[in-house]
This record gives C-alpha cells, structure tokens and sequence, in this order.
C-alpha cells in the first residue's frame, strides 16, 4: 500500500534509532553508483536518536560541508550529523529525493549502546575511491573461499562506503547476522524490493517520501 508523503519536520518527529534513510538523485556518479549495484537509490544513511538530542544521522559521504557531531570537526568519509541538516544537504546540495523507512521492533537501550560502538569505530573513516568500491562490492558478492584473507590492521583501516556503514552498524546492535560481509551490501538492499533478514521481532516498515522545504532564496 502507497503511503502518504509527510514533510521533514514531521519525518524527524516520527524517527527512531534503526531508521533508514534513502537518497536517489540524478547526477552522474549517482547514475554510476545504481548502474553498478542495480539498484534503485544511491545513498543509505541510519537515524541515530538519543535522549534528549536531536536526531541524527550516521552516513558516509564525500563532502565535509557539515560539522562531524563526533569529533566536532568538518571531514569527509563516515560522518554523525545532525539530521535535518543532513537530509536538507543531500536535498537542496546534492539534489537527491529522500525516503524514511522505519524499523519496526523493540529497540532498547543495548541496541543503542551497539551503534555507539559503530561510531567510536568507524567515525572519520575515509570514503572509497569509485573504482575502489566498484572493486569491494563485487569482491563481496565473491563465494567466502575465493576471497584473499585480510590481516587485522588491513580490515580496520581500510575506507567504507555508506552501506557498509549502515550494515556494519545493524550488526554491531544485533540486528542484522554477521554471515555476509558488509561490502556485500549496496543501497539497494535497504530498500523494500529487497528483503533483509533481521533478528526476530524486527523489520523494516515501506518506503515514506519525505517532501523537502524550499531552499532558502538565494541573497
């Protein structure tokens, strides 16, 4: 069943930790991101909600035009905004449609813990170059014995793209199993057409487009 559009502010009312957020825009590298992984959006971010703060939104992105929340510092790469300004960047910056799906379950003080963790370990972590995450992708989607074996410092240092970031972070809260290796994961898998198996008691509501307001006029 279609839902109906809601607004920004009524979309960070309604957030919860777990949340997606989808980006599809129309630029060239957009194109080339969903030609690669043939899907329909580009983008993938998670909302991160705590307490008495305002919503949040943790992605990786190339720009560094908002204040990483983390480290208090602008940077490219894996980013902790806050997410209002994060969906209005990507709406009115980057040119991109914004979808909300809501995670639906129980999510509690240790699956919040779990993300943290996901930030301390990932915040500031650089964003791949196109023909290096053309190279990770589809050295995910390689059967487990094929694939070169990393050494430690190899898998911690190494750059992710935004849904590695996102699927990463569902594992660290206990969401998502840890038998797939994050790179095999592309935007498009969090999107509806395409069913992630989640811990029993959670899953993933529709698609809600979120209607943007207008860019300020410019002076």
């Amino acid at each position: 069943m279609a839902v109906a559009p809601i607004g920004l502010d009524q979309a960070c009312e309604l957030v919860r930790t777990g949340d997606i957020w989808l980006f599809r825009g129309s630029s060239g590298a957009d194109r080339a991101i969903r030609g690669l992984t043939n899907a329909p959006v580009n983008h993938v971010g998670m909302a991160l909600v705590l307490d008495d703060l305002p919503p949040l939104m943790w992605h990786a992105e190339l720009g560094r035009a908002l204040p990483d929340l983390w480290t208090g510092t602008r940077h490219r790469g894996v980013q902790l905004h806050d997410l209002r300004d994060a969906v209005l960047q990507w709406g009115h910056r980057y040119g991109q449609r914004a979808w909300l799906r809501q995670l639906e379950g129980p999510v509690g003080r240790a699956h919040e813990d779990g993300a943290l963790r996901a930030v301390a370990r990932l915040d500031g972590t650089p964003f791949p170059s196109t023909a290096r995450l053309a190279g990770r992708w589809l050295r995910g989607r390689l059967p487990t014995a094929l694939r070169r074996r990393r050494s430690p410092a190899e898998a911690g240092s190494e750059s992710a793209y935004c849904a590695e970031v996102v699927a990463l972070t569902y594992q660290q809260m206990g969401l998502l199993a840890s038998d797939r290796s994050p790179d095999w994961y592309d935007p498009g898998r969090f999107w509806s057409g395409d069913d992630l198996d989640l811990a029993p008691g959670f899953r993933l509501g529709g698609e809600i487009a979120v209607k943007l307001p207008p860019p300020p006029a410019a002076s």
